[in-house]
């Protein structure tokens, strides 16, 4: 932890702080806190890898609530967008599921849409600055490669080309020539400097047309995105991507357990055929420079009556092998089973996190190992730690720790340890939200 410190902005510093003290991962910052996990990283790195080269990819991150998934996916998030990838992500929610009667797959859609991020705009929204910046690299090649200057009148035809190239090779996809069409359409609005035009193309890819007459109307294409097609969209998607200039596209989706509270069984056997499609696809070779991360807990998984386990195609392809055991996870398999971080490991997050807290606020971190390590003791022999404890309770104990030493310079962290007075925060998991799951799967 005395190693040299990396300085945190205190922008970020700030993020990281609040978010994690109000129980959720920030969306920037990750590689200052990240600690542990270096072998799940380094297999879904392989998987990057992999969908840069053409493949696909499809994993479940799984674990309790707490114990880091969304930490995890956030980190993949941060790491594939700085080797050039596109990614989108999305949690699922009772009005946003992957099949719905009443567009709830469409409308995970337009949340992985919405969230569309790359590195120069990782907060998402960044569908028109990709249409755009694939126009200007167009028209760049096509100057490089010509000659030509851009108010030359044949200019425009060799750009043409250029964009015929791209929107060619996604005609034998699925939808790839409406696709492609619209791909154009775009095109010729920004040569002509038609922002409405562009604007109901973007609104196109973004599935807000309702009706196809609308679409129709407007763009000349008589097709819109559904709840029954989005998927392919996300597939055409990434190949667009690449051919212009992206390495691919990543899809996080979380909170699967939103699928196994669905009520009706048919609606979620509907759900886990469009899982399964997904997944078929991957692994088959059918998708190409896309790769799907998807989080849920040990219960979404496993639970035989309404879980994933219960849909038995998927079951049979997503069972533990009988040799894999904590410590010694495959991490080759479609499911990332995440162990809790080990006391040591949260000695080093807690450190990081007491730098950036100091930093941010402006006064000299007072607390050293030994302290950390004794509120880490303190944490680990709770009643049922053991089995209930996650990284999300610990730090957010350790955050109001921090905070209340800030706001009390004459306070020793000691003092606060070993009075009475002082309360650690009730395990989740044996509270709210596991006990909620739990309810969820034994009605």
């Amino acid at each position: 932890m005395n190693e040299q410190k990396k300085i945190v902005p205190r922008r970020i510093a700030q993020t990281v702080i609040n978010s994690l003290k109000g129980g959720v991962v920030p969306r920037i910052g990750l590689p200052y806190i990240t600690v542990g996990r270096k072998l799940e990283i380094q297999a879904l790195l392989h998987d990057v890898d992999i969908i840069a080269s053409g493949g696909a990819s499809f994993r479940f991150i799984v674990g309790r609530y707490g114990a880091g998934k969304s930490f995890l996916l956030q980190t993949i998030r941060t790491y594939a967008m700085d080797k050039g990838f596109i990614v989108v992500d999305a949690d699922l929610s009772p009005e946003r599921k992957l099949h719905g009667s009443s567009r709830q797959g469409l409308a995970t859609y337009r949340e992985l849409i919405a969230n569309l991020s790359t590195k120069t705009k990782p907060e998402g929204g960044a569908l028109t600055l990709i249409l755009d910046r694939w126009i200007s690299a167009a028209e760049t090649k096509a100057a490089t490669e010509s000659g030509l200057s851009m108010d030359d009148p044949a200019f425009s035809k060799v750009v043409d080309k250029e964009i015929l190239a791209v929107t060619s090779s996604l005609g034998e996809m699925v939808h790839g020539f409406d696709f492609a069409r619209l791909l154009s359409t775009y095109y010729h609005a920004y040569l002509d400097g038609n922002d409405e035009k562009k604007d109901s193309v973007v609104r196109w890819f973004r599935g807000e047309y309702g009706t196809k007459r609308e679409a129709r109307q407007e763009l000349g294409v008589n097709i819109i995105i559904t709840d029954d097609d989005w998927y392919d969209y996300l597939k055409l998607f990434a190949l667009f991507f690449r051919l212009a200039g992206y390495q691919g596209m990543l899809v996080m989706i979380d909170e699967l357990i939103n699928i196994a509270k669905i009520p009706n069984p048919q609606s979620r056997q509907y759900n886990y055929e469009k899982l399964l499609a997904m997944y078929n696809d991957a692994l088959q070779g059918k998708a190409r420079y896309i790769g799907f991360l998807m989080g849920a807990t040990v219960e979404t998984l496993e639970d035989r009556r309404r879980g994933i386990y219960s849909y038995e195609a998927l079951r049979s392809r997503l069972s533990e092998g009988r040799f894999s055991q904590p410590g010694a996870r495959d991490l080759l398999a479609p499911v990332i089973r995440l162990d809790p971080l080990s006391p040591e490991e949260m000695v080093v997050l807690c450190g990081k996190l007491a730098d950036i807290h100091s930093g941010l606020y402006g006064y000299r971190n007072r607390i050293g190992d030994s302290e950390i390590a004794s509120f880490i003791k303190l944490e680990y022999e709770r009643i049922g730690s053991n089995q209930h404890i996650t990284p999300r309770e610990v730090i957010r104990d350790f955050i109001e720790l921090l905070d209340l030493l800030y706001q009390h310079p004459d306070v020793r962290m000691e003092d606060l340890l070993e009075s009475k007075d002082f309360t650690f925060a009730k395990s989740e998991a044996v509270s709210d939200e596991s006990s909620e799951e739990y309810k969820t799967f034994t009605i």
